[in-house]
């Protein structure tokens, strides 16, 4: 059995990366390398499927030099399915003609799907046409939602095609007993910025959106849509944690192949949820100086998704970074994984110390209201925050 699928891994991996002219197999252009030991786990899971009809591929040489301004009132995630040629048009999209009205774009990271889609239901409804949804799954999974879903038909495009597709899920019907064949994306290697980035691109081909969060299937927000909304969208900065840390995980972590084009003064660790304005956004994206240095030498137990974002904003843009996360992880624990919240610990009590506990600076003012979202909560607290959704979401909270 064994055997079969690496047979057939093979077989995939000629025809995703062949140079011929089929439509269904286009050649491979990615803008990282795989730092798996397969050669098999990058292509199954950097891929997230196709959510809208297959388009001809784009041809640069063919399409007019401005770039089409996205109609506002079509939501359905964009169609560009080459890494290379997502980023070049996601960094040079124009907003002069673009609907006045700003979106905040939630890109989510995920495995599979999202166990607290309810919630997120509820904070989302009546507040159409100031939101945008991008989601990054791993590539077997493939279900949708419910088409009366604000997450229906939100997975970010893929360069996979139909028959690819099927391919694909026949390797995914495997994965489950052979993983150290084929191995999802893994969190703290590049594999894990590359998604990251990606969905950065999709969510920028979209003039309106302004702001750009990503967040986890483990994430809840902590006040309503129209809070959050303001907060994100009046503030001067963005919010990424980029700290010096002096211990072993920080600047222990520091490979000196990196140097001269990355300092140990210029080495900084933060959390992997940032969010960003679109001027940082596109920095992010048109970095093509410090990200290979990372993806060739930030190596486990060097995790890039802790540090590659904050040492990038610390070299090039740190006037304009908050210097903290606006979602909130509980360390108090110790040890490599933050705490997981399961249904016995949810209480009003608790989302209230998130909410109000902690004092910090917007926009040159102290406040105490310093996250908008939390993180991390089990499948099956999503019964307790139902029954506290009313409160936490209310519009006088």
């Amino acid at each position: 059995m064994a055997s079969f699928v690496v047979i057939l891994g093979s077989f995939t991996l000629k025809l995703l990366l062949s140079e011929g002219s089929s439509s269904c197999y286009p050649r491979l252009n990615r803008f990282s390398s795989p730092l798996t030991s397969s050669p098999y786990s990058y292509i199954l899971c950097n891929f997230a499927f196709l959510s809208s009809p297959p388009r001809p591929p784009f041809n640069s040489s063919s399409e007019p030099k401005s770039l089409p301004v996205p109609n506002d009132n079509d939501t359905r995630p964009h169609s560009v399915t080459d890494d290379r040629e997502l980023m070049r048009r996601a960094v040079s999209i124009l907003e002069t003609s673009c609907n006045p009205t700003p979106k905040v774009a939630f890109m989510f990271l995920s495995r599979r799907s999202l166990p607290l889609a309810p919630l997120w239901e509820k904070f989302f409804m009546g507040h159409e046409g100031l939101y945008s949804i991008y989601i990054h799954t791993s590539p077997e999974f493939i279900d949708e939602p419910p088409t009366t879903s604000v997450f229906y038909k939100r997975k970010i495009p893929s360069k996979v095609r139909n028959i690819c597709i099927f391919v694909i899920q026949i390797c995914a019907i495997f994965i489950s007993k052979f993983n150290s064949i084929l191995q999802p994306v893994h969190w703290g290697t590049a594999s894990m910025v590359d998604a990251e980035r990606r969905l950065l691109a999709n969510a920028l081909l979209d003039c309106a959106n302004q702001r750009f969060v990503l967040l986890s299937e483990a994430c809840i927000p902590l006040f309503n849509f129209t809070t959050v909304y303001n907060y994100l969208i009046k503030s001067r900065q963005s919010f990424i944690g980029s700290f010096d840390d002096p211990r072993v995980t920080g600047r222990g972590r520091y490979n000196k192949r990196m140097w001269p084009t990355v300092s140990l003064a210029d080495w900084r660790k933060g959390s992997q949820w940032f969010e960003v304005n679109r001027n940082l956004a596109v920095e992010i994206l048109s970095d093509e100086k410090y990200y290979p240095i990372f993806r060739n030498h930030c190596i486990p137990p060097c995790y890039v998704d802790e540090h590659y974002v904050p040492t990038l904003v610390n070299i090039m843009s740190r006037k304009v970074n908050s210097n903290r996360s606006i979602t909130w992880v509980d360390w108090s624990k110790g040890g490599p994984h933050p705490r997981q919240y399961v249904r016995k610990d949810v209480s009003m009590a608790l989302l209230n110390q998130v909410r109000k506990g902690f004092n910090c600076t917007y926009n040159g003012h102290t406040t105490s209201m310093c996250f908008l979202f939390a993180r991390k909560f089990h499948p099956s607290t999503l019964e307790p925050l139902l029954r506290l959704a009313p409160a936490l979401l209310d519009s006088m909270n």
